[in-house]
């Protein structure tokens, strides 16, 4: 994969969280936790989760950087917390978290994703630390 494909991979991915750039057997890594998701249909449904229905929110992208088949991006989870996420019921107080993925891919597509998000900024965000 050259850096350009590489870097028009993950920018159509970032934009909306569009699967369709996400290789079914495809892994995500929550790194604070070492949760894993793993396979397309999985993965979808944890994004659709996260952003629609525990929060109404969007990934707010500030860098990225591409290589041959890998690339970070930083930026913010950015929204309101409407559902239950993490065992506590809504607050419906706005948010906006530090996010930076790590990507692997081939053939165009997402393989792995190791997430790193900030989650105690967004428990002292939710008024729960």
């Amino acid at each position: 994969m050259s850096v350009e494909s590489t870097y028009k991979t993950v920018m159509a991915y970032a934009r909306n969280h569009d699967t369709s750039f996400v290789a079914e057997d495809a892994v995500f890594i929550d790194m604070g936790t070492g949760g894993e998701t793993r396979g397309r249909a999985a993965i979808t449904q944890m994004l659709d989760y996260f952003y629609h229905h525990a929060f109404d929110a969007h990934a707010e992208l500030t860098n990225l950087i591409a290589a041959d088949g890998q690339a970070t991006i930083e930026g913010y989870v950015v929204g309101k917390h409407i559902g239950e996420f993490a065992g506590i019921p809504p607050t419906n107080k706005d948010v906006r978290v530090p996010i930076a993925v790590v990507y692997d891919l081939e053939a165009d597509q997402i393989k792995r994703a190791r997430v790193y998000l900030l989650v105690n900024v967004l428990f002292q965000q939710l008024g729960v630390q």
